[in-house]
C-alpha cells in the first residue's frame, strides 16, 4: 500500500508543485491549506510524514506541533518543515520540538524534496 504524505502549505503554487512530485513517485498525498484543517486530516488520515509550513493562518506550524507532541496517536509522526526563513533561531527551536528535517523555501528543489522523503520514510 501507498505510503501517505500530508502537505500542509497555504501557498497555491509550492503546494501543487509538491502534490504534483510526490504523487507521481506514488505517494498517496493529501493537503490542506491552514493548520486547523491540517490538524483535522492528520487525525483523520494518519499520514506516514508530513510536510508542514511554519506561517500560515488560523493556526501556525509551531500550534500544529505543539498540539500533535501532546496526542499520543499522531505525536511519533516525522515532520519535514517548510520553512521561508530558515533562521537559525527558528531551526533550533524545531529540533526542539522533534523535527526530522526542513526546507527552506528560498532554496526549494523538487528533487531535494523527495529525497528528505525518502530518508524519512522510504520510497511510496
Amino acid at each position: 500500500m501507498a505510503k501517505k504524505i500530508l502537505i500542509i502549505e497555504d501557498e497555491d503554487l509550492l503546494l501543487n508543485i509538491l502534490e504534483k512530485k510526490l504523487s507521481n513517485k506514488g505517494y498517496k498525498v493529501s493537503v490542506a491549506v491552514d493548520g486547523e484543517e491540517g490538524l483535522e486530516k492528520i487525525r483523520k488520515v494518519l499520514p506516514d510524514l508530513i510536510l508542514l509550513d511554519i506561517l500560515m493562518p488560523k493556526k501556525d506550524g509551531f500550534e500544529v506541533l505543539d498540539e500533535m507532541r501532546r496526542d499520543e496517536t499522531i505525536k511519533d509522526i516525522p515532520v519535514i518543515i517548510i520553512s521561508n526563513s530558515g533562521q537559525y533561531v527558528e531551526i533550533e527551536r524545531i529540533k526542539k520540538m522533534g523535527v526530522k528535517d526542513w526546507l527552506v523555501k528560498t532554496d526549494f528543489n523538487p528533487e531535494n524534496v523527495i529525497n528528505k522523503v525518502e530518508k524519512q520514510i522510504g520510497q511510496a
